[in-house]
């Protein structure tokens, strides 16, 4: 028969085990440990009865105090959506010269707009306008589609080459691919281009000239100065969408290019693009 040992200090029992003179204790569980674990299981008891808990394959009980964190934000934007609708339907209906006018309602439409640029533009068009391979440059107040605050808001409503109905639409041939020019004419046309930095003498007898006449002058004009609202860019400065260099033109002519925009009509509202065209449009620096 074992004989118990109790501890001359804390009066607890031991429990027989031995480490180089360290004896274990057979100490209770405090009473608090109980009365935690019996308030825990409580409050899941009643929880289980009152808060949403048991998933039922799609959906799932609601509880007897119906919270629903979906219903509480979708509360609380429509809140912010009621305090908001004096000045986004200012924003959405209002001449833009109007709303350039009030300063409190441009600021607000500009303090909008940021986030939004962020979120919907800049991975393309780059922080602050600054442009990227293939993406135009916003800030120099060069624009293809037009630069004032109701041209941007078009083009951002149907975009390019989008599947918007009324989408702006430009398609530069593959001249190369398709077989339109032989590779010898699109070295002599490259070599061409890269030379037009004070336009294009039509009457220019050059065969770099003759074939950029017959083959793009209809887009880019006669001069190479581009046609706004067309989509075709002026080919006689230094801001280039694809690069301006030998290789880039000669890339250009041979696989052709079809830049593209999505339509931004059905993602925001009509209040947030025009808040983003106003945005825009200050990034280039010209006044309107």
């Amino acid at each position: 028969m074992s004989v118990e040992e109790r501890d001359p200090v804390s009066g607890y029992l031991t429990t027989g085990h031995d480490w180089n003179g360290i004896k274990e204790l057979n100490s209770p569980v405090p009473r608090i440990v109980f009365a935690f674990m019996v308030v825990t299981h409580l409050y899941a008891l009643v929880a289980w009865v009152l808060l949403p808990t048991w998933p039922l394959g799609q959906t799932f009980t609601r509880g007897l105090l119906g919270l629903d964190q979906k219903t509480a934000v979708a509360a609380d934007l429509a809140t912010a959506d009621a305090a908001r609708a004096g000045w986004t339907q200012a924003l959405a209906t209002l001449e833009f010269d109007t709303v350039r006018a009030d300063p409190d309602l441009m600021a607000r439409a500009l303090t909008t707009a940021a986030p939004l640029y962020g979120q919907n533009c800049q991975a393309c068009h780059g922080a602050d306008g600054i442009g990227g391979p293939g993406f135009p440059r916003l800030k120099d107040g060069i624009w293809l589609w037009g630069g004032t605050a109701d041209e941007i808001a078009t083009t951002l409503r149907v975009g390019i080459n989008a599947a918007h109905p009324d989408t702006h639409y430009a398609q530069m041939p593959a001249f190369g691919r398709d077989e339109l020019l032989a590779r010898a004419e699109i070295s002599v046309l490259t070599d061409y281009v890269r030379t037009l930095g004070n336009g294009v003498i039509p009457a220019d007898p050059a065969e770099g000239a003759v074939l950029f006449q017959t083959n793009c002058a209809a887009c880019h004009g006669e001069d190479a100065r581009g046609v706004e609202g067309s989509g075709a860019p002026n080919l006689t400065d230094a801001n280039w969408v694809y690069g301006g260099d030998a290789l880039s033109i000669r890339n250009t002519l041979i696989v052709g290019r079809q830049g593209q925009m999505p339509s931004w009509q059905s993602r925001l509202t009509e209040a947030e693009i025009r808040a983003m065209a106003l945005y825009i449009e200050g990034l280039s620096g010209v006044a309107p």
